[in-house]
């Protein structure tokens, strides 16, 4: 289980670094699943399974592109820039639209799990800090 987690939480350090990032999140880890090219020129299906240990939250970050956060376990909360927190468990889904800053924080006692789905520009980097 340490290995798995450590595979996780390496995966996830080399995304931040492939967006200039230079922090790393302990106990946020991100495990690609699929990557598919969509009929649409330039544009890509992007889903990745997300693990959030308690209390951490991801960092504020955006997409280029729309992201469909769906809770597979625990509860999370959402914060998109602009808007009201919106909490979520397992089995609820939030729509976060394209360049939208915004992060989660796992608000369970336990572990939390969420799908993400984006349709994105392939030619952008999937994540992008915010400042």
């Amino acid at each position: 289980m340490k290995t798995i987690r450590s595979l996780i939480a390496a995966t996830f350090v080399a995304i931040v670094a492939s967006t200039g990032a230079h922090a790393q999140v302990a106990g946020l880890g991100r495990t690609d699943l699929l990557k598919e090219n969509l009929a649409t020129p330039g544009k890509e299906l992007v889903q990745v399974r997300v693990d959030f240990a308690p209390g951490v939250t991801a960092p504020r970050h955006a997409h280029p592109g729309e992201e469909v956060a769906f809770v597979l376990e625990g509860t999370l909360e959402y914060t998109i820039d602009g808007q009201p927190p919106v909490t979520l468990k397992a089995g609820q889904a939030l729509f976060i639209p394209a360049g939208a800053v915004h992060s989660a924080k796992n608000v369970h006692g336990g572990e939390s799990k969420e799908l993400a789905t984006y349709i994105v520009d392939k030619a952008k980097p999937l994540v992008t800090l915010a400042k």
